[in-house]
Order: C-alpha cells, then structure tokens, then sequence
C-alpha cells in the first residue's frame, strides 16, 4: 500500500512519497530563471505543489500523467496548504498500484448502476423508459458511466462521481416531484438521468481528470443531445414533443447563458432541474473545500472560486467558543426549550423521509 497519501502528509516536515501528476507549468520567477508549478495527488487528494530550485536539470525529466517520487516539505502559504518539492523522479507504472492514485467514490460503482437501473425500471413512460433502456443498455455507454467523474474539478471529480450525483439528484427529484404538483416525475428524472450524459465523453479519467480533444471543442451539453438522437432513430414511435422537452433539459440545466447552457430553462421541470443539479453540485463541493482544509489553521477555509467566497469550519468554529459540536453526540434540548421550538413544516418532514432520515439520500 502507498504511503504517505496525500492527505496523511505532516506539516513544516519533510517526507517522501510518491503522486500522479496531474498538472504541470514552467513558469519564470522575477528573476527569469524557471520554476515549476505542479498538481500532485493520490486517491485520497491533490496538492498545490512548487519546485523553486534545480528546475532546468529537472523539468524534462517527467511530464504529466507520470508517477514520481518527491522529496520535499508541507507548509502554509497564504493560508493554503503548499508542498515545496525539493528533488523529483520519473517512477515507472510497473512499480506503483494505479489504484492508490485515483480518487474514486466510496461506494461500489457495480452497486450504484444497479440503483440506476431501478430508477430506469420505475419510470411508467413506455416512451421514456425505452429511451433510457436504450442508452444504459449500450454496452460502452455503460461502462464509461460507471466510472465517469462528475466534472474535472469542481464537484464529485472521482472515479465514479457520475453515478454518485445522478443518484443524489434523483433522491432530491424524487422529493420535489412529490412537493410540488403539477409535475412529470418520469420526465424529471429522465432529465436527471441523462443531464450530464455527455461527460462520459467529454472527459478523458484514465490517469488525471482531464478534458478529451472533442470534449474541448464541443462539450458535454452537445454531446449528449447527440447521444439521445443517435438512440431516438431507434425508436421510430418516439413522441417528437416529448423528445424537444428531453433535449431542451440538457441544453437547459446550467440554468444560465453566461454558465454554457445554450437556452435557459423555460418549463417548470427543466427549471427546477436545474436547481436541484447547481444544489447537488454546490452542497458537495462545500463538503470537498472543509474536509481538504483541514490542515488550515483558522476558522474559515480558503477562498472557493465555484463558491465564490470561503466557508465556516462550523467544528472548528463551535471547538473554538467552548461550545458543543453539531450533530448526533450533540446534546438535547431542554424540555422547555423544546416547548418553544416550532413544529417542523411539512416540507422538512417530506425533506428528512426523502433523504432517509439523516440527511443524506436514502437507496435504491
């Protein structure tokens, strides 16, 4: 097994170990000699990571999506966590276990597909279900799927991560479907379902998490509609309306113009589809940005550019004031404090049971 991992590495000591790199820029200091940028990581995270001296003996000596062995120290710099590489070397594949460096999801990706497949079996649209059948059913889609990361970096960017947020974001379709009337379940989670299919082609994860030449042109909002009208040819009784409002969804989801979407969301799935994506999306890359902070003194992380602001360590900050963590060891309230709060709504009741009850979306 690797050892140290990323997330392992001790503070202002210095350690060696051995990381995939995932990036890597020759830069010049003031001075105009040339140092390297670079972004190391192993399964458990990444880091920020600058060699300042013996770059020009050095830098053609491995390039990304090479293993190496570093040497080299952990520190803080502007309040983030810096690893300052002092010697590198180029590691040969046959001396590492690839599956120590690529972050996957905790959950087993055979187990989640079959998941998907009983949202897919559940949808009572023969019209919807058939196209969904039709695209799960292909062998290829199928397996990029189960292994496809969510994004390169912002949210859920592991092996995995795919099948991790489609589901989560079925749960939440599942709850607002119910929530809100007037709605087409099967057509919102069909949106759901097939939203981001064009990542498993947009993205290239067979070391780092990186674009495809064909992902760069063209993106994964028009290579899924593409997916789907390659299917739909199949399907000759397909109702054409049906297929606009399907297409319209994943040309739709990112809600805005100025985020790519090349229409904004114009009926009340499509709209809310979208909301629930952005939520899912920005809930998991809050819980990312504190759990990769930890080394970071302070109560507030570092500034997160998705976010677009820094977050409160809520642990950190309730440890710091003397005052009880947050959570099940949190100790309950008064008999009399309780005779004051009010009664949870019905929209958080309907909100716990859809989520299984601890926050979190229930299986299957």
């Amino acid at each position: 097994m690797k050892s140290p991992y990323a997330c392992d590495l001790p503070l202002n000591q210095p350690v060696t170990a051995t990381f995939l790199v995932h990036s890597k820029e020759v830069r010049q200091k003031k001075s105009g000699e040339p140092y390297l940028s670079l972004v190391l990581g192993d399964k458990s995270g990444d880091l920020d990571a600058k060699m300042w001296e013996n770059v020009a003996e050095t830098m053609d000596t491995f390039g990304r999506d090479d293993f190496v062995r570093v040497k080299g120290l952990l520190n803080i710099y502007q309040n983030r966590p810096q690893f300052t590489v002092h010697k590198v070397q180029r590691v040969s594949e046959s001396e590492v276990d690839p599956a120590d460096f690529f972050p996957v999801s905790a959950r087993d990706p055979e187990e989640m597909f079959e998941e998907l497949r009983g949202v897919v079996a559940g949808i009572g649209n023969p019209h919807l279900r058939a196209l969904l059948e039709a695209l799960f059913g292909d062998e290829e889609i199928a397996r990029r799927y189960r292994k496809a990361p969510a994004a390169k970096s912002v949210h859920h960017a592991y092996l995995g991560g795919l099948l991790e947020h489609v589901l989560s974001l079925c749960a939440l379709c599942r709850f607002a479907g119910s929530h809100y009337k007037g709605l087409d379940l099967d057509l919102l989670l069909t949106g759901a379902l097939l939203h981001d299919i064009g990542k498993v082609y947009e993205l290239d994860y067979q070391r780092s998490i990186s674009y495809t030449t064909d992902g760069q042109l063209l993106g994964h909002i028009l290579m899924g509609v593409r997916m789907v009208e390659e299917k739909l040819r199949g399907l000759p009784e397909f109702p054409p309306k049906l297929r606009v409002l399907i297409e319209h969804m994943i040309l739709s989801h990112h809600g805005e113009l100025e985020f790519g979407s090349p229409k904004q969301p114009l009926f009340a799935e499509a709209v809310l589809l979208h909301h629930l994506d952005n939520l899912d999306a920005k809930m998991e890359c809050a819980r990312s940005l504190t759990e990769k902070d930890r080394l970071v003194e302070g109560e507030w992380t570092s500034y997160c550019a998705p976010l677009d602001r820094s977050l409160l360590k809520k642990s950190r900050y309730l440890e710091e004031k003397g005052e009880p963590a947050a959570g099940p060891a949190a100790a309950p309230p008064s008999v009399a404090a309780a005779r004051t709060q009010k009664r949870p709504s019905d929209f958080g009741e309907k909100l716990r049971s859809a989520l299984g009850g601890d926050g979190t979306p229930e299986e299957g």
